[in-house]
């Protein structure tokens, strides 16, 4: 099971480090967020180093859809809701700035840009999708409202907004890592004051930046109450219509339609990990009834994490660790995102102000009405009297059929059948 981005000749490969090491700024984590963090800090001549428990873009940077667009579901009436206008202008703002960033990178490199527009619609409920117009019509955005598209079923609506982007990932990531200060298979174990200490030594730094996908220093932050995962499924199709546009349903269980090339990347089957859900057989299903001469020729899944509010947290990692920061939370908006968490460290960490931060602030408020249920979720694992257990806080695993793995449904982590780690925030293998 790997993805279309997977199949790519000339990766770089990087040393392991052995012994100690020293820079300004430590980044753990060789996902798009570390790389495009470690990307600026380059281009500015900051001293850092980037460790990477595995290989670089081998977590859920590989596995996704590289939709680049700053409609990110219905989120922007929730935001004005919730936090106000001015909030709601900030993270469009951020948004946007992210995107033209992205964009330039792109249309330097070799990696299949192309512009398309971007579609958020609604089977059902058609207010939805025009309040989310009104939001973004209050923000300058360029938005209609429409009912007919190139999708196989009928819709109550969907929200359209022209100019936005796909590309392929590994291509436009691997190509910026190449000349970046990275190691490769150098798990970061434990924080030790300026120190994090790894398999075989430690580094030193002024400075340090999580970039593990799912936060991995339990102690501070409080990012298990913060955040859960979701598990999504993918198809790449072939002989199927593909789509001029790029469509996701309002709702956290629809499809998304995405275009690669003559293939249709088609996307769905979630569910909170740990939990059952549809997977690839809805979509094998969907498939069949609507593209019965498709032929799949690829498939994966990925996993997002899933912040109360719909909104990442970037920024310092806790109140109490004023040198380490962190950048999470992207809701299955992880390109634009990316490089928004990239923007505002790289200011935060050469001592300046980014008129972001604020509304990505990881000290905002948890208090959210799906905060009682993320509570219920967690003590219903950590009680279940099963084995095994996650290593991370003693949760019950469930076994995930689909994909052969032990899978945990407070937080996220998963392990193979043999125990090895495959997702965090766990930081090791399940023991014996």
């Amino acid at each position: 099971m790997q993805s279309l981005w997977t199949k790519i000749a000339g990766r770089p490969r990087f040393p392991t480090l052995e012994g100690d090491a020293h820079a300004d700024v430590l980044i753990i984590g060789g996902g798009i967020a570390g790389i495009l963090c470690a990307h600026r800090l380059h281009r500015a001549g900051i001293p850092y180093i980037l460790v990477e428990a595995d290989e670089i873009c081998s977590g859920t940077t590989e596995n996704t859809t590289a939709k680049l667009t700053y409609q990110h579901g219905l989120l922007y009436d929730r935001i004005i809701r919730r936090y106000g206008m001015d909030a709601a202008r900030l993270y469009f703002d951020a948004q946007c700035a992210a995107m033209q960033e992205l964009r330039a990178l792109c249309q330097a490199t070799d990696c299949d840009f192309s512009e398309r527009d971007a579609f958020v619609y609604s089977l059902h409920d058609r207010q939805k999708i025009e309040c989310e117009a009104e939001a973004l019509f209050r923000l300058g955005a360029d938005a209609t409202v429409c009912e007919r598209t190139e999708l196989p079923f009928p819709v109550a609506a969907a929200l359209r907004v022209p100019g936005q982007g796909c590309f392929h990932p590994l291509k436009l990531l691997l190509s910026l890592a190449a000349d970046l200060n990275i190691y490769e298979h150098t798990r970061a174990l434990a924080w030790e004051g300026d120190r994090i200490r790894t398999e075989h030594g430690s580094i030193r730094a002024k400075k340090i930046v999580v970039a593990t996908h799912f936060p991995i220093f339990n102690k501070h932050g409080a990012y298990f109450l913060k955040m859960y995962q979701h598990r999504s499924y993918v198809l790449a199709l072939q002989n199927a219509p593909v789509p001029k546009g790029m469509y996701v349903d309002e709702s956290d269980t629809g499809l998304s339609f995405r275009p690669h090339g003559d293939l249709l990347l088609l996307g769905g089957g979630s569910h909170r990990t740990g939990k059952s859900g549809g997977g690839w057989e809805e979509l094998s299903r969907f498939a069949k009834e609507y593209y019965p001469e498709a032929e799949t020729i690829a498939h994966w899944a990925t996993q997002d994490c899933m912040t109360l509010d719909g909104m990442p947290y970037i920024g310092q990692y806790s109140r109490s660790t004023p040198n380490m920061y962190v950048t999470t939370g992207f809701n299955k908006w992880g390109m634009s995102s990316a490089m928004v968490a990239a923007m505002i460290l790289s200011d935060m960490l050469r001592g300046k102000e980014s008129l972001y931060a604020p509304v990505f602030s990881p000290q905002r408020s948890i208090l959210h009405p799906r905060l009682a249920t993320h509570i219920g979720d967690t003590l219903l694992g950590m009680l279940r009297p099963t084995a095994p257990r996650c290593p991370h806080l003693g949760c019950a695993l469930r076994y995930n059929h689909a994909e052969h793995s032990w899978d945990c449904a407070c937080h996220g982590s998963r392990f193979c059948k043999d125990g090895r780690l495959l997702d965090g925030p766990a930081n090791g293998d399940l023991k014996e």
